[in-house]
Order: C-alpha cells, then sequence, then structure tokens
C-alpha cells in the first residue's frame, strides 16, 4: 500500500503525456482505502481531480466512501442533445480542465463496443481516454477487480489489460496489483472466501468445494424452507434498499420477484406505492438536463411512492407513478411513466420486436404530419414512447448488481449441472458474495459445494 501511495504521487508529479496509472485490487485489499487516501493528498497539494464509476449505483459508493462527488462516466464526458430525426446523440463535452487527475474506480464494467445498448453508438472506453487526453498534461488512473464478471458479451475487461490499452490508445502506463487482503478482513467469512474463489480462478480450478464456512457468521448455507422467513426479517430489520437477491437468470429473478410481492409484501396489483424498481433501459427523456442523476441509467434503483394512474394503449400497459430515486438521496421525486410489459419478460428488457412495434403503433399517431423526418421528431417527444423500462428490483441477475452493495444478499444459483462449473460460474459466484457488506445467504447450494 504505501509503496503504492509513492508511486501514485510520482505519478501525479511528473510531467508526460497520455499517462495512465491502473489499479488492479481484488476484493478486500483496501482499494477504497487506497482512493480515500489519494483523494486526500491530491485536495492538499491543490491538484484538481474528478471521481467516476461505470453505473450511478458505482458513483454513488465511489462517492461515500471518499467524501468528494462522484459521478458517472456518461454524466461527466457526454452531454445528450436531440438531433434532426429527434434521435437522442450524445456527444463528447470539452475537457477543459489542466493537470487533473481523472479516477475511475469499478474499471471491470467499462465496455469496448458500441453495440451495448447503454453506448447509444458510443464506445465508452475509447471516449473516456479520449476525454481525458484532450486536457493538458491530464491523467487517468483506472481501479478495479479483474475477478469479477467481465461486460456483458467479454471474456475479459478491456479497461483493466495494460497490453490492450497501450495497443489500442499508445498510453504511458503504470500498473499495480494489490494482492494483500487488509488485515481487518481477515476475520470476514465473504472476504475468506471470495480469496479462496479467486485464487481458483486464477487457477482455473472448477473443483467443489467452492465455499468454507466453518467458524463463520457472516457466510452461511440456508435451506429454502427457511428463506422466507430470513427475507422477511431482513426487510424489517435492514429495509428492502439493503437486502438483495441474486440469480442466474432474468427469469428466475423473476419468479422470485413475484413470490416476494405475493407472499411477503401481499401486493395484488401490478405496480404498487413502496415497490422498488430498477431501470433497465437507459432513458434521458424524463429527467431535466441539470438533475443530480442526469437520466435514468440501466441499473439505477427507485421507489414507487404513489401511483397515479393505469392505462392500456398502443398494445401495451403504462402506468404514471411518483418515484423517489434511490441511488440520488437529494433528487426530488419525480413523476415518470412506465411501461409494465418489461416488468416480467424473461430477458434483460423488452425485445427488439416489442421494442419496434411500440415505435409504429406510437407512430400511427402522427400520420397528419406528411414527412417522415418531422413525424419521429414528434414521437421523440412522446411520453408513451419514453416510457421507462423497469423490472422489479428485489431479485436481480449478477450482471445488474454490478457495481452495487447490499448489506445482505441471497444468492440463488438454480439448478447446477456439473458441466457448468467452469470459470465463468466461479467469476459469478465471487462478483455475487462480493456484493455484501454484512452477510452472505447460499440458498439450498449442494453438500459437496460447501465445507460446513
Amino acid at each position: 500500500q504505501d509503496i503504492l501511495l509513492q508511486m501514485l504521487a510520482q505519478f501525479v508529479q511528473i510531467k508526460q503525456e497520455r499517462s495512465l496509472f491502473i489499479i488492479k485490487g481484488y476484493a478486500g485489499t483496501g482499494k477504497t482505502t487506497l482512493i480515500s487516501a489519494l483523494v486526500k493528498s491530491l485536495r492538499e497539494d491543490k491538484v484538481p481531480f474528478r471521481l467516476m464509476a461505470p453505473t450511478g449505483r458505482a458513483a454513488k459508493v465511489l462517492g461515500q466512501y471518499s467524501g468528494y462527488h462522484a459521478s458517472t462516466i456518461h454524466r461527466s464526458i457526454y452531454f445528450a442533445r436531440t438531433a434532426s430525426g429527434g434521435n437522442l446523440l450524445l456527444s463528447l463535452q470539452k475537457n477543459k480542465l489542466s493537470n487533473a487527475v481523472f479516477i475511475v474506480d469499478e474499471a471491470s464494467m467499462i465496455p469496448d463496443d458500441t453495440s451495448s445498448e447503454k453506448s447509444g453508438g458510443r464506445n465508452l472506453l475509447y471516449d473516456l481516454m479520449e476525454y481525458v487526453f484532450m486536457g493538458n498534461n491530464c491523467k487517468l488512473i483506472l481501479v478495479g477487480d479483474t475477478a469479477q464478471l467481465p461486460p456483458v458479451g467479454l471474456n475479459i475487461s478491456p479497461a483493466l489489460d495494460k497490453k490492450y490499452l497501450q495497443a489500442a490508445f499508445h498510453l504511458n502506463t503504470t500498473e499495480h496489483q494489490l494482492t494483500e487482503v487488509v488485515r481487518q478482513e481477515q476475520e470476514s467469512g465473504i472476504l475468506t472466501n471470495a480469496t479462496a474463489l479467486r485464487e481458483k480462478i486464477s487457477r482455473d480450478d472448477p473443483s467443489t468445494p467452492f465455499f468454507d464456512l466453518y467458524g463463520f457468521k457472516d457466510i452461511v448455507n440456508l435451506p429454502g424452507m427457511e428463506l422466507l422467513d430470513e427475507l422477511e426479517s431482513s426487510y424489517d430489520f435492514l429495509g428492502y434498499e439493503n437486502t438483495a437477491i441474486i440469480t442466474r437468470s432474468n427469469k428466475r429473478a423473476n419468479q422470485y420477484n413475484k413470490e416476494i410481492r405475493n407472499r411477503i409484501l401481499f401486493r395484488e396489483e401490478e405496480i404498487s406505492a413502496g415497490d422498488l424498481l430498477m431501470v433497465v433501459k437507459n432513458n434521458y427523456f424524463w429527467l431535466e438536463e441539470n438533475s443530480e442523476a442526469g437520466f435514468l441509467a440501466n441499473g439505477d434503483i427507485m421507489e414507487v411512492m404513489k401511483v397515479i394512474k393505469r392505462e392500456e394503449l398502443y398494445g401495451f400497459k403504462f402506468a404514471d407513478v411518483n418515484v423517489r430515486l434511490v441511488d440520488y438521496p437529494n433528487e426530488k421525486e419525480q413523476e415518470v411513466k412506465v411501461m409494465l410489459d418489461a416488468l416480467y419478460v424473461d430477458r434483460p428488457s423488452l425485445s427488439f420486436e416489442d421494442n419496434n412495434r411500440l415505435f409504429n403503433e406510437v407512430l400511427l399517431d402522427y400520420e397528419d404530419i406528411p414527412q417522415r423526418r418531422k413525424k419521429i421528431e414528434e414521437l421523440k417527444k412522446n411520453p408513451y414512447f419514453n416510457a421507462l423500462q423497469v423490472k422489479f428490483a428485489y431479485a436481480l441477475t449478477c450482471h445488474k448488481t454490478q457495481g452495487g452493495q447490499w448489506q445482505q444478499v441471497f444468492i440463488d444459483q438454480g439448478f447446477i449441472k456439473e458441466e457448468m462449473l467452469d470459470k465463468e460460474y466461479m467469476r459469478w459466484l465471487y462478483t455475487a458474495i462480493t456484493r455484501a457488506t454484512k452477510k452472505v445467504f447460499l440458498i439450498n447450494f449442494p453438500d459437496a459445494f460447501v465445507e460446513e
């Protein structure tokens, strides 16, 4: 740690074009303490800095432990404007800072492709580099954990891969790996098991058992019949926002969300006040530009405060609701229109076909406008076309939880066959157990997986 702080101090002082510092550290190796110390020393030396993370949730976590405002990469480097077709275009802002240090946490999640629907047709990694190094003598520090799940569809996390970054962006790169688990964390069953899993991942050794629970109170194997009671008490004592169930598939998450709403919350309606929702597709329509969140991002969590009305139109179901953004406590309540059809689809969000069907149905309302371009401009202002796509946020897939933390996490791996035990599965487990700050419940894990 101390060596690293000296290396960082040097890195900040030295004048060098396109300087990048990669800090890799596994769960419990003190990344957070390190970033806090770095931020403090940058403040003292009056070096300008910016803190960023790939998701709103991760930015909130970073802001909390560093004590300074952090925002999403999107919010920091893009501004959204409506183009002539009514399409929303993300344009790169100008980086007007000089001699500044940009620190990005949870870098394992940064995708390097334009296909991901989050990206609005832009390459986030490429744009981040472009933006930072546009500024005079600006430097970039990427912090992350390579044992976590990489971005959807990739096998590696490109933003933590030194060879790849150097080849793609011609940088002067320093890299440091934190390996030692910080002392106070050695008592923790969550971290002991995360560390053991991580070692299995680097050896590519998917043999059972995966967990050693002996003597630990913060990680337990929970028989299925006790799940309901444990969940209820977690909701009662810690609240919904501090409890998460992590599943392997959207289908499984849907089943849980249904059961929780029926059997624990006794909610009959399709959507009710008190429901916890997660946004599953970026939306630039409902929030004002200058609001703290800027836009509603895939992964943002909100609580329904009031259901104003429900309706069916264009062959879809909608509800007007007041919501509170859980990750942005200073943001005032917002009235938004949500689409109810996405709540229970067995996929991350509405299908391409359904999105298309909505587009065509709404377009019919503008038949009287002769020019297609004008038609589409009007369509893009239509609140139904812009309805938020959401799912219930009691149970989530692992990718959706990345960058977030919950006090108690319940992990459901569903039905696992022998041939499914591979590196990807171990990374899934590692990412899932490291989402918990207080306690992990493994739901009905087979005896072979667990030593007690």
